[in-house]
């Protein structure tokens, strides 16, 4: 009996100290991360349902060094999709549309309408360009007040990507039209269609839409950047980011909605299964599917003024990470992803402090001018007062650090720039590294 008793103790103490380590290992790299200014918001780790660790990093409020915790509450942007997604899918479930209909049922006269389906709008393939493609838009508009008219006219004043169906581009607008979709046929605002049919369901009571209004002592502060200095990020007006990215919620309302795709409370499993059927680009429904680890992941990111997010889910290993930053990061999805290598036993590296060296003001000059990495936006170098800084069309001015003597990282983002020279010895042209590499030629 003795023995029975040690082995199971035995047994329970290899168990916590197993979950020790997963939880240490975890939060070290966070920390790391938050030490880097690369994390500065909330995070949720769960497993087999469980939640294993959550935690939050940095300031909700940086002037008045109010921390994040896991209650602070994001604009999630674009994750804002699958909830207006699975709305389509209930929608269908009950007979009241079908996502084979097409747009000009619900839209007479709309471009292309006869030939694109609801199916092209959650699958980014109708071809209608994206209205946050629009810099003027995205830099003057954000804050306003859009009425549907006013946001339809908007949209039929582009020029279509591509035939529908024929290609894929993640299309803002797109998703905006399924939320009008929704209104039409539930005749009532689609922001009180979602909290009736998800958000009220799931006990989601940190989730909403009209984060301007939102009076709560856990709404954050959104920001461009902290770091050196904090630069404030004005909030987008819920009629702009609608059903393509109005939401706020906290990382534990998330995990309640993550929670519910195991279950029926919102769609069936054939709906479920259809929401995760990828088409092209890897994209299904409001979720990107694809495989790390040689795993099954769905996941997606989202991407709003001062605001980022990812949720990254191994539906087969019941696996979760949702990650909620009040800055406009580019590195949750790496972060995210190398918290799951600690859960799996994959290599994953803690992120080294890079050293700046010391590069003379003569050769500095040789890169100052304006460089276009894509129709209508360019990055403007210039000298500041310490040194290079970069500018993007549109968003605030960030300093540069050196790491060779043409190569140069950003510490508010995970970022590099290469400047590249001619035959000649002229630089010409310089390469951005974020999220692949985007070349821009100097045009200034």
């Amino acid at each position: 009996m003795r023995k029975i008793v040690l082995s199971l103790l035995t047994a329970i103490l290899f168990v916590w100290c197993h979950a020790q380590s997963v939880e240490q290992k975890i939060d070290e790299l966070l920390t790391a991360y938050s030490n880097q200014n690369k994390l500065n918001g909330s995070v949720l780790v769960a497993q087999k349902g469980k939640i294993i660790y959550q935690k939050g990093f940095g300031y909700r409020n940086a002037e008045q060094k109010i921390p994040n915790d896991v209650n602070s509450i994001f604009q999630i942007g674009s994750i804002t999709k699958q909830f207006t997604a699975a709305v389509i899918m209930e929608l269908q479930q009950e007979g009241k549309l079908s996502v084979k209909d097409k747009l000009s049922k619900y839209f007479p006269g709309f471009p292309n309408g006869d030939r694109i389906t609801i199916e092209n709008l959650l699958t980014h393939t109708s071809g209608i360009h994206s209205y946050t493609d629009d810099t003027v838009v995205m830099k003057n508009d954000v804050t306003k007040h859009y009425s549907q008219q006013q946001m339809l006219k908007l949209f039929t004043g582009y020029s279509p990507d591509f035939e529908p169906g024929a290609d894929w581009h993640y299309s803002n607008s797109g998703y905006s039209i399924l939320g009008y979709i929704i209104e039409k046929v539930e005749k009532k605002p689609y922001e009180k269609v979602v909290r009736e049919r998800i958000f009220q369901p799931l006990s989601m009571t940190n989730s909403g839409f009209d984060f301007t209004n939102l009076s709560s002592a856990n709404k954050t502060k959104g920001y461009f950047s902290l770091n050196p200095n904090p630069v404030p990020a004005p909030i987008v007006d819920s009629t702009i980011a609608y059903s393509a990215g109005a939401i706020y919620s906290s990382v534990g309302d998330l995990f309640k909605w993550e929670r519910a795709i195991y279950t029926d409370k919102v769609l069936k499993p054939e709906a479920w299964k259809a929401v995760f059927t990828p088409y092209k680009n890897k994209y299904g429904y409001g979720w990107t599917i694809d495989s790390v680890f040689g795993k099954l992941i769905t996941a997606h990111s989202g991407g709003i003024h001062g605001y980022s997010s990812y949720i990254l889910r191994f539906p087969q290993d019941d696996v979760a990470v949702i990650m909620f930053d009040n800055t406009s990061s580019n590195a949750l999805g790496i972060i995210s992803k190398n918290v799951a290598a600690i859960l799996f036993n994959q290599p994953y590296n803690i992120p080294a402090v890079k050293k700046e060296i010391f590069v003379d003001t003569t050769i500095l000059k040789k890169y100052i001018g304006e460089y276009e990495l894509a129709p209508g936006f360019t990055l403007t170098i210039f000298l500041g007062e310490k040194g290079l800084k970069a500018q993007a069309t549109g968003q605030p001015s960030f300093d540069l650090f050196a790491e060779k003597e043409n190569v140069f990282f950003l510490k508010v983002v995970e970022a590099k720039i290469e400047f590249v020279k001619d035959s000649s010895g002229i630089v010409n042209e310089l390469i951005l590294y974020q999220n692949g590499e985007h070349k821009g030629k100097k045009i200034k």
